[in-house]
């Protein structure tokens, strides 16, 4: 019988989305269900505190949330995270990390929690552009892109904030590297306009630069896109460049932990990267 190969773990570099932020149930039992279902490693990755109530989301506002009892949360979250890392040692291994932001002030805010927390990792995504949140309603994408000129200049000054992020913070992980083409049904093509497409080999030059990995994100094809972030046509120059790809399942509940994870890496093997994932550097 042919060799089949080294035997290709389950991991999450973009997971763990919990009470503590945007998610359901409770950190100790979306833990749990990676164990149960034979995880190599995930990087648990809470969304950080809001650097200020301008940027609370209207649920929040809702739940009668504020900075302070976001900043409590994510206290209680970190030391939450560190104690299952010590319990769950030889059994999975928990990588305990934090996904950024991008807005106005993040940058220090960032730097002031890196530096209070000493995380192992941290995924610099955006969900804002020019402090308009993105990752939300279609009537915010299209309040967005109006502030900024259209669509394409919306995908532009995206990749532009990103840029200088990925600059900034030198993340370990790019968090669903295209999330800009969320509310876009032309995304992919789109992508293959000049000055998009420029910016796009651009900042996977610098991820290159920085030894970050991408994030394959699969929670996309749980809101009812066709593919992952990160869409095929970015997949290909990632690869030409040697910009390695990871699966990250987003989970937000035991529910969503490695659901559709079988599709992404699929999408990987496809356009040829390795699955004997790298983890996030200085996490070796």
């Amino acid at each position: 019988m042919p060799d089949a190969g080294p035997k290709i773990s389950l991991v999450s570099v973009h997971g763990g989305h919990t009470v503590f932020g945007d998610g359901k149930d409770t950190l100790g039992e979306v833990v749990r269900e990676y164990a149960r279902q034979g995880f190599a490693w995930v990087g648990l990755t809470e969304h950080i505190p809001p650097v200020s109530a301008q940027f609370l989301f209207p649920s929040e506002i809702e739940a009668g949330q504020t900075v302070e009892s976001k900043r409590a949360l994510f206290d209680e979250y970190f030391s939450t995270a560190r104690t299952l890392q010590q319990e769950y040692r030889g059994q999975l291994d928990v990588l305990v990390g934090f996904e950024t932001e991008g807005c106005s002030g993040y940058i220090e805010h960032v730097e002031q929690l890196r530096s209070q927390y000493e995380p192992d990792y941290i995924v610099g995504s955006l969900h804002h552009v020019q402090d308009i949140v993105i990752d939300g309603k279609s009537d915010w994408y299209a309040e967005a892109a109006a502030k900024v000129g259209g669509v394409d200049e919306l995908y532009c000054a995206y990749f532009d904030q990103q840029f200088e992020l990925m600059g900034a913070l030198e993340p370990e992980v790019i968090g669903h590297f295209d999330l800009i083409r969320m509310h876009d049904e032309d995304y992919v093509a789109r992508s293959q306009r000049p000055a998009i497409k420029e910016r796009i080999r651009r900042n996977l030059e610098r991820a290159k630069e920085i030894g970050a990995l991408l994030d394959l994100n699969v929670r996309a094809l749980e809101k009812g896109a066709s593919e992952p972030y990160v869409t095929g046509s970015i997949l290909e120059v990632a690869h030409e460049l040697g910009v390695p790809c990871v699966p990250g399942d987003d989970s937000h509940g035991v529910a969503t932990v490695g659901r559709h994870l079988d599709v992404g890496i699929a999408r990987l093997q496809e356009y040829g990267f390795d699955t004997q994932w790298p983890r996030p550097r200085g996490c070796d």
